[in-house]
């Protein structure tokens, strides 16, 4: 049997991707929108190259379901940013009130949301995959990417960045954090990479500036949530004037590896893949 895929969109330059791809490839590829989170632009403009679309909001899970089955979906890949509601934002219909409650508490955070939407998927038999099964060349590499180098003083925030990131995960809070001479001047949580440097580029302190590290959390899904980067982070990590962006590598998605290095070249940026451990 053939692969039907439903793709789960959010924002950003990845379900892009996606859908160009399976539409090169004569990939059948359904679209599911999300309401205030996927945007209404975007899915007009991709009808031509999808099966077709759905519309609906994250506590309509027997409306999605039905969808899915109607459509023969076989498989679901989640990619973009979302907004992760609060349970009283959900409004579960009666399918979704069930597997809350199987959920419980794990339910309230990101990786456990993600997590026990998943468990949802695979339990009505559908394949959940990660975008790296669908596009090649999306993981960054380990070692220096670019023609900037850190400097010893950078590996030392490097390194801190790297720890702090590690309690992050563990606590299910968020992947990234930015350290600045040992300093550190934030940490990802609700409001994503954007907000934190936005917060971040008012915080900085004098001197050389600091470095963005972004980790996957421990033991979470690698289909669903990975770290990931594009151009607009380049951009956003220098207008807080950073001197360079961490990622782990082999679990951080880089949205088109030759153009963000060159906008990390552009801009003055190290940009660097760092192993787990």
């Amino acid at each position: 049997m053939s692969q039907v895929i439903a793709l789960f969109a959010g924002r950003g330059e990845l379900p892009l991707k996606i859908i160009t791809h399976c539409y090169e490839q004569e990939q059948p590829l359904f679209l599911v929108a999300f309401e205030g989170q996927t945007d209404s632009d975007f899915v007009i403009q991709q009808q031509p190259y999808v099966k077709g679309h759905l519309w609906t909001h994250f506590g309509a899970v027997g409306k999605t379901l039905r969808y899915l089955k109607d459509h023969k979906v076989t498989h679901i890949v989640m990619a973009g940013s979302m907004n992760r509601p609060s349970l009283s934002e959900l409004k579960l219909d009666w399918k979704g009130t069930q597997w809350a409650a199987k959920m419980g508490l794990k339910a309230l955070g990101d990786d456990g949301l993600l997590t026990g939407i998943v468990q949802l998927l695979k339990s009505e038999g559908l394949n959940v995959i990660s975008a790296t099964d669908i596009l090649d060349n999306l993981l960054a590499p380990e070692g220096v990417m670019g023609h900037h180098q850190p400097e010893e003083a950078d590996w030392q925030d490097i390194r801190r960045g790297k720890e702090i990131a590690r309690l992050l995960g563990v606590g299910d809070i968020g992947q990234a954090v930015v350290v600045q001479q040992g300093l550190v001047l934030g940490v990802e949580a609700i409001e994503g990479t954007e907000g934190l440097l936005a917060r971040c580029g008012q915080l900085r302190r004098e001197g050389r500036g600091g470095v963005l590290v972004k980790m996957a959390k421990p033991d979470q899904s690698r289909a669903v949530d990975l770290p990931t980067i594009g151009v607009a982070t380049i951009q956003q990590a220098k207008a807080a004037g950073l001197c360079g962006i961490a990622v782990e590598s082999g679990s951080t998605q880089i949205l088109d590896q030759k153009a963000v290095i060159k906008a990390a070249d552009e801009a003055g940026l190290y940009l660097v893949g760092v192993s787990s451990s």
